[in-house]
């Protein structure tokens, strides 16, 4: 079957405008800090999206999926409200990597970090590391949420199992794996690490709002 025609808007990048093919907007994105984009199922609706500010147009797409679950009502348990929710976000793969950490009651941000070259999947291994230590260190018994099943699972293997390349761009990055897995080895946490449900809960808190949709 062939692949559905996507439109990809960019706000803030290197050269914002439409594009139909996602080469294209990425390497309008690729590398700007803060890069502002998303795909739309139609030109029109591409167009029309450009021409207003991206806070606006994201606000509805959030407001689309919450009206899409009113019409068939989850009735199932809710995220836990005192935990901590981690996320990540790169800009390219590889890219400018950024992950953070935030409490999910309130959306209070509680630790970010940021690599100037690094991949999306490595910020979600780090990001739960970092969880795990900001937990233990302030002795909190709270839930950390990932919407990551991959880093979940390196964290468990304690390793991380990226292949992104060590080189002089990524030396300080895999620095600060090689320390995370090592802190995995050498310490004991009883923390519950489990999935965030984003198709019933919506984006996780700790979201950067800049996935490409």
């Amino acid at each position: 079957m062939a692949k559905k025609q996507k439109y990809y808007v960019v706000w803030q990048g290197g050269a914002p405008g439409v594009y139909d093919r996602w080469d294209d907007c990425e390497r309008q994105v690729r590398g700007h800090k803060a890069a502002r984009y998303k795909s739309f199922d139609t030109l029109a609706e591409a167009q029309e999206a450009f021409n207003r500010p991206f806070e606006e147009v994201l606000a509805e797409c959030r407001q689309q999926r919450v009206q899409a679950d009113l019409e068939e009502p989850y009735t199932g348990p809710g995220p836990e409200q005192d935990a901590i929710a981690v996320d990540a976000a790169c800009s390219g793969n590889p890219g400018v990597m950024e992950y953070r950490g935030v409490y999910v009651a309130t959306g209070s941000e509680l630790f970010r970090y940021r690599a100037e070259r690094g991949t999306n999947n490595i910020g979600e291994f780090l990001a739960i590391v970092h969880g795990l230590s900001y937990l233990k260190k302030h002795g909190l018994k709270q839930i950390l949420y990932s919407d990551s099943v991959n880093a979940i699972g390196w964290v468990r293997a304690r390793q991380c199992k990226s292949k992104l390349p060590l080189d002089a761009s990524t030396a300080d990055l895999w620095d600060y794996v090689h320390r995370a897995e090592a802190w995995l080895r050498e310490n004991n946490y009883t923390t519950q690490i489990l999935k965030w449900d984003t198709d019933h809960w919506g984006e996780i808190p700790a979201d950067f709002g800049r996935k490409k949709q």
